[in-house]
């Protein structure tokens, strides 16, 4: 059986040209050899799995290469590899330094790669900085981080600093393809997409997912294998959700929903994937943002078509909604019904909006025809038309209303014309309560309206009667004020008093509908509201503690004579 070798290490580049989506670095290293510009301390820093690692070791080849070394010739006498995470303490950096002095026996520079840097201890790292700032000429350091940020600035300071990136979607992809090209795998593009966004960024874990979708489904790698081995939900399935959303399938959205959950799928990655699906569809129908679509041809033609059928409005409030169940899904008790109320949302978008407006919804006259009803047609009239209708409703005065005392007829009310003012100003907010005043007053004529004697019993019992309803509608402060004297009927006048002017200006103001109330069940509509103020009133009411004992003192002086034996306090 022969060795297997993973393809990490299989096709680990060779060369600069070799490496991947690397370029801006790659080419600054090259023009440095070829200048005679390196510097003797480098600092690669990045994600995992860039190629920090495999353009430290090129360079360190590339370094001592004079053209006449064979091609499998690696210089690993010249080559040392340091891992700082177990090689951390000072003894370390120590014998390291030690080493540093003696020159090359092979080639011109010792290089020292010092993976993980950043874990080195702080005293190992103040150990390092002469060393690092003034080494050998024969010696270079290469320093490999993926935690810039840990570093010392003391060493900072001392290297050549190159910040790799995170391996593009496209260029794993193309990546990818090259080895299964070479290796005589068929793969499908979106196969080796799927694989390339599962990676992150990270070309090693791409490797690494790529050799295990092999094992599983042999030499045909299909979108179908790799969704199901890497257990990531598909294309498909956000098409088909999106499918159902438009046409406010709900059932049929929420039975899609229990059969990706029955598959070990979690709601919270379902409903972040159906986020991303509607920025995909938004993306897609702008031609300036279709480059920001990262999926394969086949797929990006669905995602077109798909973009087609929905609104520019529905896609933007769908991502708001998802976004929001999204940062709900955590803090919710009830995760599974957070989404599928956001699902069922999402399904009435289209109903609450463009459903309702649709031209579906508008009966045909064939409709009337086969059941044998003549539709009436609608006419519009003109605008002329409309002017004549307007200054006939202006020029026909209202009737007088009927009474429903003996068909005794209702008071006219004489209505002036409304001057219309600015609602902002005070002239405007007064002159629109004397036009409400004005509106109210009745013109009375003596011999329709009735006039029937009242006796003071009947009239209490009204005024009562009155105020109970104010109490039920919850008035309680116009309640309270006719509550706070009994009024005496005089002829036809009402008298009531109040202890300040204050009261007497709110009932003023609340007057009309207390007398249309009195008046009408009365009978009698010469009856009139006579306010007086006497202040002599207010002191009938005590207030504070020590009002409230003087009554009881001028009830009772036996209570002073109780304060003083007991020494009470008044508080």
């Amino acid at each position: 059986m022969e060795h297997f070798i993973v393809s990490a290490r299989k096709y680990r580049p060779q060369t600069f040209k070799d490496v991947v989506g690397q370029q801006a670095i790659t080419n600054t290293l090259l023009n440095a050899i070829e200048n005679n510009h390196l510097a003797q301390a480098l600092l690669f820093t990045g994600p995992r799995g860039v190629g920090k690692t495999t353009c430290a070791r090129i360079l360190a080849k590339m370094i001592n290469s004079d053209g006449t070394e064979t091609e499998d010739e690696d210089f690993a006498f010249n080559i040392f590899e340091l891992d700082a995470a177990s090689n951390n303490s000072v003894d370390d950096i120590r014998n390291l330094t030690d080493q540093v002095r003696i020159p090359p026996q092979v080639g011109k520079y010792k290089v020292y790669i010092i993976d993980e840097v950043h874990m080195l201890s702080a005293s190992a790292f103040n150990a390092f900085l002469k060393t690092l700032e003034e080494p050998p000429k024969h010696c270079i350091f290469i320093l490999a981080t993926t935690e810039k940020h840990k570093i010392i600035p003391t060493i900072l300071s001392r290297c050549q600093i190159f910040d790799f990136k995170r391996i593009t979607v496209s260029d794993a992809k193309e990546y990818l393809k090259y080895i299964a090209e070479e290796q005589g795998i068929i793969a499908e593009d979106d196969a080796l997409h799927i694989i390339a966004q599962k990676a992150d960024g990270a070309m090693r874990d791409a490797l690494s997912i790529f050799d295990r979708v092999v094992s599983f489904s042999g030499n045909n790698l299909t979108r179908q294998a790799v969704t199901e081995n890497l257990n990531v939900l598909d294309y498909e399935t956000y098409f088909t959700s999106t499918d159902l959303i438009l046409e406010n399938k709900i059932p049929e959205l929420l039975i899609q929903f229990n059969e990706t959950l029955s598959k070990g799928f979690d709601g919270h990655h379902y409903i972040a994937g159906l986020a991303s699906h509607f920025r995909d569809l938004l993306v897609c129908q702008n031609e300036q943002t279709l480059e920001l679509l990262e999926v394969g041809e086949d797929t990006k033609l669905k995602y077109q078509e798909q973009s087609r059928k929905a609104s520019h409005n529905f896609l933007i409030k769908g991502i708001e909604l998802a976004n929001e169940c999204d940062l709900k899904y955590k803090s919710s008790r009830n995760q599974r019904l957070l989404v599928e109320l956001c699902l069922m949302q999402l399904a009435s978008i289209t109903f609450d909006g463009e459903k309702k407006n649709s031209k579906h919804y508008i009966i045909p006259a064939s409709y009337f025809k086969s059941k044998g009803i003549t539709p009436i047609p609608v006419v519009v009239p003109k605008p002329s038309e409309k002017k004549e209708t307007t200054e006939e409703v202006k020029n026909d005065k209202p009737k007088a209303a009927e009474s429903t005392y003996s068909n005794t007829p209702l008071p006219k009310l004489e209505l002036k014309k409304d001057t219309r003012t600015s609602g902002l100003s005070l002239k405007s907010i007064k002159a629109k309560k004397e036009h409400l005043i004005k509106q109210m007053e009745v013109v009375i004529d003596v011999e329709d309206l009735p006039r029937e004697d009242v006796s003071e019993e009947d009239f209490l019992k009204t005024w009562n009667s009155y105020v109970k309803r104010l109490h039920k509608k919850g008035e309680k402060i116009m309640a309270s004020i006719l509550e706070m004297d009994t009024p005496k009927l005089i002829n036809t006048d009402i008298k009531i008093t109040f202890p300040n002017d204050t009261l007497r200006v709110e009932l003023e103001r609340a007057q009309y509908p207390l007398m249309e109330y009195l008046r009408k069940t009365l009978r009698n509509y010469d009856l009139k509201l006579d306010i007086s103020v006497n202040e002599e009133l207010a002191k009938k009411y005590a207030y504070t503690t020590l009002e409230k004992y003087e009554k009881l003192k001028e009830k009772n002086p036996s209570i002073e004579l109780l304060r003083k034996t007991f020494g009470l306090d008044i508080n």
